[in-house]
């Protein structure tokens, strides 16, 4: 037996509970894995509310991100005793995912978890650190360095906001942290932002061009923010899309684009080829100051995942939520 949050629809209403399971209903793969630690992001906490289409098929174990040990494999890449970590490929949605003590899984979803992590400092990183640190990796392709100017990081609080400061501060850039909770301010700082912004003014539909400023951004938001950011990228910069907390629309025009010449590249973090990933999580484990992680950590037992999913969504959750799935 294991202990899993599961995602119900049947019998009605939609319900997220704290179950022990047996090991026979976990679905078919070549690796199961002894969950130590997973997270809570924000598709976590749509799936266990129902607030979002995030789980495609029940009952569905949510948790789009672990790290732990393999305890069985059919698959030679992987032994027993391996230690490993997961992000994506639709696990806590369309496979059942990491908010639970096991895991089973296929094996070409597994990287081996970096020498110079443990498994709770992996998910202190998570889906959101490595989600970060693919939009400073596609700023750099794009041309981006230091030198260059500052650099804007839209919800800055979050989880990839905040470790995207974090990222881009150690790496010698001069970052500006937008964010609509202001009590977080002295906290932005403390990860190395220069500047903090009300996120306000780029809420609302601005200017199809404003005046120049960043030489690139990393954006969470979406909607009138990411329009507004891209209006205000200096020509021939660069915006990291990643997120649509504030909307799945792209109110904005081509003028940035085609009087500046700014590139606009979407992050997808579930499906990214293998490749990527062991180089985000190479580069994340050497240019991420792993003290700086416990500022950005509240740890929380499996079962706490249930109210705290409410609170994340409701805006009041900074930083990253680590899953000690075992207490």
């Amino acid at each position: 037996m294991f202990k899993a949050i599961l995602v119900e629809r049947e019998p009605q209403p939609y319900r997220a509970s704290l179950k022990n399971l047996d090991e026979s209903q976990l679905p078919a793969g070549e690796v199961t894995v002894r969950v130590e630690y997973s997270t809570l992001n924000y598709k976590d906490a749509l799936a266990i509310t129902g607030k979002g289409p995030v789980v495609r098929q029940f009952p569905m174990v949510p948790g789009i991100d672990f790290a732990g040990t393999v305890d069985e494999s059919s698959n030679s890449s992987y032994q027993r005793g391996d230690r490993v970590l997961l992000n994506g490929f639709g696990v806590g949605e369309a496979h059942w995912g990491g908010l639970a003590q096991l895991a089973r899984i296929k094996a070409e979803w597994l990287i081996p978890l970096p020498a110079a992590l443990t498994a709770r400092q992996a998910m202190a990183v998570g889906t959101a650190g490595y989600t970060a640190m693919l939009c400073v990796m596609a700023l750099e392709r794009h041309g981006v360095a230091p030198g260059d100017g500052e650099i804007l990081v839209t919800g800055a609080a979050g989880g990839v906001g905040s470790i995207a400061v974090a990222l881009l501060s150690k790496l010698g850039f001069r970052v500006a942290a937008m964010t609509g909770r202001p009590a977080q301010a002295d906290f932005l700082r403390h990860l190395g932002a220069a500047e903090i912004l009300d996120r306000a003014p780029y809420a609302a539909a601005g200017k199809p061009l404003a005046k120049e400023r960043w030489a690139g951004a990393i954006d969470v938001v979406g909607s009138h923010t990411l329009a507004n950011v891209c209006a205000s990228v200096r020509y021939g910069g660069a915006v990291a899309a990643c997120g649509l907390a504030g909307g799945m629309d792209f109110p904005g025009t081509v003028a940035p684009f085609i009087l500046r010449g700014i590139t606009l590249a979407g992050i997808d973090s579930v499906m990214r080829p293998r490749p990527d990933r062991v180089e985000a999580w190479r580069r994340l484990s050497r240019d991420l100051e792993i003290d700086r992680l416990e500022l950005l950590t509240e740890e929380i037992s499996l079962a706490q995942t249930l109210e705290r999913a409410s609170l994340l969504l409701a805006g009041e959750v900074r930083g990253r939520i680590v899953v000690d799935v075992n207490r």
